[in-house]
């Protein structure tokens, strides 16, 4: 948004709550084989590309370096302690004129979690891409026992396969490249519905724009789950303390029970008067693609379920 801003020439101020850019990447997210799902060329922000010798799928420490290149690029300052006063001030610098403001507070709190020290038998609920991610990267760094909880109907592809089907979509008609795409995954997984694994009526392409629900990029997770390392179990009925009741009346006790249920938005608890826009549920209430106008001046930017790509079109709409 801010360098689609600098390049009409449009002041702006950023207000960030945390004491860095990219937190998550930076701070919390895990170990070397953590990669971007999308080809990097799906991936870019507004008007800055990705280096021509970075790989087509971007590692993590690589994705930080992009977004510190970005921030450096487009002037973006970031805040800093200062010693002698005892005061956290960010530096925001006006991009058309010499002019340079100073945001100070007395105290910057930082909520952090400790260190996973790791479990026997962890439970895994929801299936999605953190979910899958979550168990293979258990399954492969020493939990005993781990279990994952399939509770809807998904769409199980490659990074390949995904890739191809974005790149088709932009000439041929989204239900033929959804057909294509489903026969390559049959033809890639086989049958899993034998794993409590079956797909949904809408393809993947058209399941993401009608609901913005992804399909499941695998990193490994079918592998573990067809030879039994990583076990599929069906939905849960209720949880009381460290032990799982299905809805098959099953019971089960877990360790350490990981809930990778989703995420919703929540502009709407702190943005006062944003009912012209948004809904209760924090979304857009215009479809897309008109989704980003309010009223007043108000616009809103990556709520679309789209991506990187889906911020990067919201932006450049905004600033024009």
């Amino acid at each position: 948004m801010a360098a689609c801003l600098t390049k009409l020439s449009i002041p702006y101020a950023i207000v960030e709550r945390e004491d860095c850019s990219a937190s998550l990447w930076r701070n919390r997210a895990y170990g070397d084989r953590l990669k971007l799902h999308l080809a990097k060329e799906f991936c870019e922000l507004p008007h800055m590309s990705y280096p021509t010798d970075a790989p087509t799928y971007i590692p993590k420490d690589q994705f930080v370096k992009y977004l510190d290149d970005y921030i450096e690029r487009f002037n973006i300052k970031s805040c800093s302690y200062d010693e002698g006063r005892n005061y956290w001030f960010s530096v925001a610098r006006d991009m058309t004129t010499p002019m340079v403001v100073r945001y100070t507070v007395r105290f910057l709190v930082v909520a952090s979690g400790g260190s996973y020290s790791g479990k026997n038998n962890v439970l895994v609920v929801g299936c999605g891409n953190s979910g899958m991610e979550i168990a293979y990267d258990l399954a492969s760094h020493g939990c005993q026992y781990t279990s994952i909880v399939v509770r809807s109907p998904m769409h199980v592809v490659t990074k390949e396969i995904i890739r191809l089907g974005m790149t088709l979509v932009q000439h041929v008609p989204v239900n033929v490249v959804d057909d294509f795409l489903v026969r390559l995954s049959n033809f890639v997984f086989g049958d899993l519905s034998g794993y409590v694994i079956v797909r949904p009526k809408l393809g993947p392409l058209l399941l993401k724009a009608k609901t913005g629900r992804s399909a499941v990029i695998d990193v490994g997770t079918v592998a573990l789950i067809k030879n039994g390392t990583i076990k599929v179990l069906g939905n849960i009925s209720k949880i009381k303390g460290n032990t799982v009741e299905f809805e098959d009346r099953k019971e089960s006790a877990f360790d350490a029970i990981v809930f990778a249920t989703g995420y919703k938005s929540t502009a709407n608890t702190w943005l006062k008067n944003g009912e012209s826009m948004l809904n209760n549920d924090g979304l857009p209430k215009k479809e897309f693609p008109n989704h980003w106008k309010g009223a007043n001046g108000l616009y809103c930017a990556g709520l679309a379920k789209r991506g990187s790509a889906g911020i990067a079109m919201d932006a450049k709409n905004i600033a024009k």
